[in-house]
């Protein structure tokens, strides 16, 4: 029996009864396929607590609880069974039988939530599969229901003490091997469903290939301001990179390709203190801070915040919404169509009668599953949604002017008028010219119809193209990992989702040669804009939601250090004098009023004085903001970091963690230490 208290937590739980219906007849017909096929229970020692939400796992068993089928007065039991990872797209075990006991418990490691696949041969010859989530729980009152199933069975708790996570070059397992191991027993006459519908699913998520897309742009390099005083770039209010990282590190085990970590939307992952603006007249407030970097004690970092002024849901404009769903067979999987069906009734149940909503799918063909509809028929929008289901090759263009046309139908002069695409980005067939697509965004965004994307599953993630046709659809893109996800995007967050309150909103920042030697942007890679696009309102940039926070940061190297990035130049380097000798830097921001054509530009002069001399007397926001920044380049591999690793980020945002309710930044902080511990295993 175990208790909770402030040192040890025994807690990690998941139970899904096995339910197999199995028919005897003189010819056994073959079982459907069966979604739900295990009962599991993870319980792991010595988890060191963290805070009231969020706790650290330091042992990694698994204990896979498998029950006997009994149906009637004949005994169908379970002769072999096979588990396989969808994270890790490896076989956890396989075991046969040599008795008929009413139970039998599998170990495997447990390295993060994962989906479990089961096959078994059944002992009348037949072949079931399903699959289960093995899930960590962190809810104070799922803890304690969990302490409560301890003191009333105890004999189901199982503990063990040494455990070590497997190298990720010893599980890979290749899809022909997969076959393989059921061919002894799928032969000529026996029934395959077993294998055809189990590999159906399973290649989808384990003996595929890994063909995700990213796209890889170079980390900033240092700039020499007397050479390249301006810095001009587009905000980004996009999170999608950072719920992608973190379904790589905690749910797969795996550290994330360099190209999808995005550093800007780490950062912008999180919510900062910044005060909103007085009046929705300028209709961001800007905000700026200065302190000592944390890996290089010789340089400063300069950060910059914007925060939108902030609306009720119940206050929001009358919204038009046409969400664009692929059906498609690649969507099949339960952190796809399925996560995604729950994730829109989350949403459409908070629309109401002034809105309007409609649903459109695409795979081999497109149509429409519902028509333009009042938001407050939610009965009817649920309907709609529980009638998806997964199928067919993707034609994600057709889609896409399927959905416009009905967005144009709807059209509300004055209120939300907007696409939600929610896809894996696996556009594979039909008309999927990229350049025709993007134009046909900036077509309908130039009209007064924006988009949203939404990514969901991986394997085939392509979240190279998701991102950037939410980019030109003046939209933000997310990746909905979870439902608690989904919760934050599409219900907390839900103004800034779907109100837009200043588009083509640019940043360019001039640095004072005489003050600032060296400076580099982090982050914004794939967001840079000419100088002279600053001024151009025909150069089209990011746009900014209701409530929003968009946070950039500058490492800086003063002109009264000695340190250079970039050693001083012989012949070419000079003094440089400026009158305005206590100035660092002096930001601009231009933006549209999202109905404008004609930009506005407002500035904020940047002092000396400003600049915090250690990183104490900075805000507990800025200190924080700077380890996310921290382990973005870690990951990213920069070798601005000087060695600066993950020990020193956990330490620093420990300390800056703040109120935290939600638990997000104490996630970030679990995150950082797994991301440590593979890249030593791996």
């Amino acid at each position: 029996m175990f208790s909770l208290n402030k040192n040890i937590l025994v807690t990690i739980f998941v139970a899904t009864q096995l339910v197999i219906a199995v028919m005897v007849t003189a010819a056994p017909k073959v079982p459907e396929f069966i979604t739900s096929a295990l009962q599991v229970s993870k319980i792991i020692p010595n988890a060191v607590i963290l805070d009231e939400t969020t706790y650290k796992l330091q042992n990694r068993d698994v204990y896979i609880q498998v029950k006997k089928i009994i149906t009637g007065n004949t005994k169908i039991y379970i002769k072999e069974i096979w588990l396989f990872s969808a994270n890790s797209r490896t076989q956890l075990s396989h075991q046969k039988l040599t008795s008929r006991q009413n139970t039998m418990r599998i170990r495997v490691q447990y390295n993060g939530d994962d989906i479990v696949y089961v096959v078994a041969l059944l002992s009348n010859g037949q072949y079931v599969s399903g699959s289960t989530q093995l899930k960590h729980i962190t809810a104070p009152a799922e803890v304690q229901a969990v302490q409560k199933q301890e003191q009333n069975n105890p004999s189901k708790v199982v503990v063990t003490r040494e455990s070590k996570p497997m190298p990720r070059s010893a599980r890979k397992i290749p899809s022909e091997k997969l076959k393989s191991q059921f061919s002894a027993n799928v032969g000529s006459g026996s029934p395959t469903v077993g294998y055809d519908r189990f590999a159906s699913a399973f290649q989808q998520h384990i003996a595929m290939e890994d063909s995700e897309q990213y796209a890889t742009p170079d980390n900033n390099g240092v700039k020499i301001t007397v050479n390249n005083p301006l810095s001009t770039f587009s905000v980004d209010v996009d999170t999608g990179s950072y719920s992608n990282v973190r379904r790589f590190i905690l749910s797969q085990g795996r550290i994330p390709p360099k190209g999808a970590v995005r550093v800007e939307e780490m950062i912008n992952y999180f919510n900062y203190d910044y005060t909103p603006p007085e009046s929705k007249d300028v209709p961001f407030a800007i905000h700026t801070e200065a302190g000592p970097a944390p890996w290089n004690k010789q340089t400063r970092l300069l950060r910059i915040g914007l925060k939108g002024y902030e609306t009720e849901t119940k206050n929001l404009p009358p919204s038009n919404l046409v969400f664009l769903l692929d059906v498609s067979g690649s969507m099949g999987a339960e952190n796809k169509l399925p996560l995604l069906i729950r994730s829109l009734k989350l949403l459409s149940s908070q629309l109401r009668k002034q809105d309007k909503v409609a649903i459109v799918v695409y795979a081999g063909a497109s149509g429409v599953v519902l028509p333009v509809t009042s938001g407050d028929q939610h009965a009817t929008i649920a309907r709609a949604l529980d009638q998806l289901h997964a199928g067919g090759s993707t034609n994600g263009g057709e889609g896409i002017q399927l959905a416009y046309a009905l967005a144009r139908e709807g059209f509300i002069k004055g209120g939300i008028n907007r696409v939600i695409l929610a896809t894996d980005g696996d556009f594979n067939v039909g008309v999927t010219n990229h350049d025709d697509l993007i134009n046909l965004i900036k077509k309908q965004r130039d009209s007064g119809i924006n988009l949203t994307t939404l990514g969901f599953g991986f394997g085939n993630y392509n979240d190279k193209l998701i991102e950037q046709l939410a980019n030109h659809g003046n939209g933000n893109h997310a990746y909905i990992d979870t439902f608690s996800e989904a919760r934050k995007v599409l219900l907390e967050q839900m103004s800034g989702t779907l109100l837009t309150i200043a588009k083509d909103v640019k940043i360019q920042v001039e640095f004072n040669p005489a003050v600032v030697a060296e400076y580099r942007l982090i982050g914004y890679e794939n967001r840079l804009l000419r100088d002279e696009d600053f001024r151009n309102d025909k150069v089209d940039a990011g746009d900014i939601g209701a409530g929003h926070t968009v946070t950039a940061l500058y490492e800086l190297t003063m002109t009264d250090s000695e340190f250079r990035y970039v050693p001083k130049l012989k012949y070419t380097d000079k003094q440089t004098v400026s009158k305005n000798s206590n100035e660092i830097a002096t930001i601009k921001l231009r933006f549209k009023q999202p109905d404008g054509a004609t930009s506005r530009k407002v500035e904020r002069v940047v002092n000396k004085e400003a600049i915090k001399t250690s990183l104490t007397e900075t805000s507990a926001d800025f200190r924080f903001a700077a380890a996310v920044a921290g382990f973005g380049q870690w990951l990213r591999q920069e070798n601005m970091l000087k060695g600066y690793a993950t020990a020193e980020i956990v330490k620093l945002a420990e300390g800056s963690r703040g109120k935290d309710k939600k638990g997000y930044r104490a996630e970030f902080i679990r995150m950082v230490e797994t991301a440590g511990q593979l890249r030593k295993v791996n």
